[in-house]
């Protein structure tokens, strides 16, 4: 990367590192995903340690010319997001599967937009389980896939190229795309959900199967390790 200059971004996890520092996955604007070493701060009472937090928008100086740099320079950009209960799952969800995805220093600045704006909308919810922190999700998801050239054209099916139609049963493959499902096949999407995914039209419907094909969608991405914030959805949903 360059001579250091201001960064904009937000931490995706932050962990312990010998003694009196912490590595950093940053989330920036300018350039993706990158990690650092905070050196000195772990043990400390100063602003830079209540600073170093989730979901806290930073400004943020790197050097270093290896895929570990090291952390100069740090400020706050913003008040952190104001996220707790059921949203706070939302957003650690959210962290984490970025985090699992991402290449270092692979700029995606739409993607950074569309992660500021998703802790942004899970902010101004209640903290309990709602339809809206679910769309939000599955909206995010969307644009992950999209900046990765993964998402899928659920109008069409990948095999024929010919129009989902209503009234008709599909099945989804992370490989093959979306096809006509066989009779007993028992994941069989309904072709109006399909529809009413591709115009964002949401309902507890819709909303199920666009879960489901993410799901699939990403599996090839985040590979089999269980992602945590999951298990913290189901803890704490059940």
């Amino acid at each position: 990367m360059p001579a250091p200059n201001w960064l904009n971004a937000c931490i995706l996890h932050r962990r312990p590192y010998r003694e009196t520092s912490y590595l950093v996955d940053f989330f920036t604007l300018e350039y993706g995903k990158m990690s650092a070493v905070a050196k000195g701060v772990r043990n400390s009472r100063n602003e830079r340690k209540s600073l170093l937090q989730p979901f806290q928008p930073l400004r943020i100086q790197l050097t270093g010319k290896s895929e570990l740099k090291n952390l100069t320079q740090l400020e706050g950009a913003s008040k952190a997001f104001s996220l707790g209960g059921f949203n706070l799952f939302c957003a650690m969800y959210l962290n984490e599967v970025t985090n699992r995805v991402l290449q270092p220093e692979l700029p995606v600045g739409d993607l950074f937009e569309a992660y500021q704006n998703a802790l942004q909308a899970l902010s101004g919810l209640s903290n309990t389980p709602t339809e809206e922190a679910q769309i939000i999700l599955r909206e995010f998801e969307f644009a992950l896939l999209t900046e990765m050239g993964l998402l899928v054209d659920l109008s069409v099916t990948t095999d024929s190229g010919l129009p989902v139609h209503s009234a008709d049963f599909y099945m989804f493959d992370a490989e093959m795309g979306l096809t006509l499902a066989p009779l007993g096949y028992p994941h069989r999407l309904p072709g109006y959900h399909l529809l009413a995914i591709m115009q964002r039209k949401w309902s507890a419907d819709s909303l199920r199967i666009a879960k489901y094909i993410n799901r699939i969608a990403l599996r090839p991405l985040l590979g089999d390790k269980p992602l945590k914030s999951r298990e913290l959805f189901v803890v704490n949903t059940s």
